[in-house]
């Protein structure tokens, strides 16, 4: 190797974790390589990452980018595949929304005593439980891994497209991660507002964004086996 190439790290998350065996990769590269050959090289070192060739998402220092984009030294590349929709991150912003990663139960009354204040007429909760079925096989868990410091700041990304479109009040998403159990909740999501149609309207765009695109992944867990998830964002 010579001193002019540069070290990556490279993030790995759910079934790409599980192919490669660890979290983490460390890749010497030439000067200016783009995140598809950097992929490249991954798929040369573990050849199974090509199932996900056509499915896989690439972000740079927490920040969604363009397979032509070109590493530095020192970036954090992370390989992400499709969204699925013990200690807890958590963002408040001026405007008092509240967003959180927990491994904890999630307190949906507590989340929804902290945004509701008096100009609210009206309070929407999306709560996303753990289901005991998926097409006719029965489900025994559900297991979340996220990729947690990005996922806090597209919540952040959520929000700022919902105050763009509807005038509400305050909006909170707060994620599990680790194993869920049949009946509990995995995702909620509150949010306040003067009017009832602004808060329903809000809450389901919300929620549609954030299978889509907060790297979260959802693991089922069946009794004949287990699979990863593939949500909506393809």
């Amino acid at each position: 190797m010579t001193d002019d190439r540069i070290k990556v790290t490279v993030l790995l998350f759910g079934q790409a974790r599980e192919w490669v065996g660890a979290s983490s990769v460390e890749l010497e590269l030439p000067p200016a390589t783009a995140v598809a050959s950097a992929f490249d090289e991954l798929k040369r070192m573990h050849p199974k990452m090509a199932g996900l060739e056509r499915s896989v998402l690439f972000a740079v220092n927490e920040e969604y980018v363009s397979r032509d984009y070109e590493l530095a030294s020192g970036d954090q590349l992370a390989v992400l595949p499709p969204v699925s929709g013990g200690s807890s991150s958590e963002v408040s912003t001026k405007d008092g929304d509240f967003f959180a990663i927990t491994h904890e139960p999630l307190d949906i009354v507590g989340l929804r005593k902290r945004l509701l204040e008096g100009s609210s007429g009206a309070v929407v909760v999306f709560d996303g439980v753990a289901r005991n079925n998926t097409k006719g096989r029965v489900t025994r868990f559900l297991e979340y891994e996220g990729y947690s410091s990005m996922a806090l700041r597209t919540m952040e990304q959520i929000a700022g497209e919902v105050r763009e479109k509807w005038a509400i009040n305050r909006i909170g998403i707060i994620h599990r991660l680790g194993r869920v159990e049949i009946t509990e909740s995995s995702v909620v999501i509150v949010v306040t507002s003067a009017h009832r149609g602004i808060a329903f309207e809000a809450c389901r765009y919300a929620i549609d964004r954030l299978k889509k695109i907060v790297p979260i992944w959802k693991k089922e867990f069946f009794e004949d086996g287990e699979v990863w998830v593939e949500g909506e964002g393809r």
